[in-house]
């Protein structure tokens, strides 16, 4: 009996411990659990390369700067320069609400004095029609440099007129500035002419309450 009783407890021990082997086994044969889809991101966040949005900054808004040419000695506008200011006005860097800078140049036919009226008429001549069009006139700065300033010879080399020349040097140059700063230094009539306006009025505005007063 005894015997008999002992081997029971054999067979017992015997088979839970193939039942503690068996569950042993079977936990470490289970796979890892899969990772999730989403990888840890919430299910409201969109990669936006999937949504076709691009990760690059918005393009930056250049300035707009362009030459107006005028044909002979005077400040009028011909037509191509009229379409061509249209233009401008309508630009997206004028409706950016930038300062707008006028720099009048003349070629070097008459003297330093009448160079420089003419070169200053010609810019006034560009921002009142800019004005007329809409544009506030304190966002307007005309600078004149006279012949100071050519981009082409006014003589030929053996001392005779360069009427190419002449004509390329009687400008506007026009430049919409659109809050971005450039790196460059200001010319010395530049400074001047800032200083100028800061103690006493314009010449535009001078010029026009004298033809007013008279």
């Amino acid at each position: 009996m005894r015997r008999e009783l002992k081997n029971s407890v054999i067979l017992a021990a015997a088979a839970s411990a193939l039942l503690v082997s068996g569950c042993r086994n079977a936990e470490e044969e289970q796979p890892d659990p899969a990772p999730s889809p989403d990888d840890g991101r919430s299910i409201f966040q969109q990669d936006p390369t999937e949504s076709g949005e691009s990760m690059l900054p918005p393009p930056v808004l250049l300035p707009l700067e362009t030459t107006l040419s005028f044909p002979d000695g005077t400040p009028e506008l011909t037509e191509a320069v009229r379409a061509e200011l249209a233009t401008i006005v309508e630009s997206p860097q004028v409706d950016a609400g930038g300062s707008i800078v006028l720099r009048g140049h003349s070629d070097s036919a008459g003297s330093d004095e009448i160079n420089l009226e003419t070169s200053r008429a010609r810019a006034e001549a560009v921002g009142d029609f800019l004005v007329q069009n809409g544009i506030a006139e304190e966002r307007i700065k005309i600078i004149a440099f006279g012949e100071q300033n050519p981009i082409e010879p006014n003589a030929l080399p053996d001392g005779s007129p360069n009427e190419e020349g002449r004509a390329a040097n009687r400008r506007v140059e026009v430049t919409v500035e659109t809050g971005r700063q450039v790196d460059r230094e200001q010319t010395l009539i530049e400074t001047l002419s800032e200083s100028e306006q800061g103690e006493t009025p314009s010449p535009r505005a001078s010029d026009r309450a004298g033809r007013q007063a008279r």
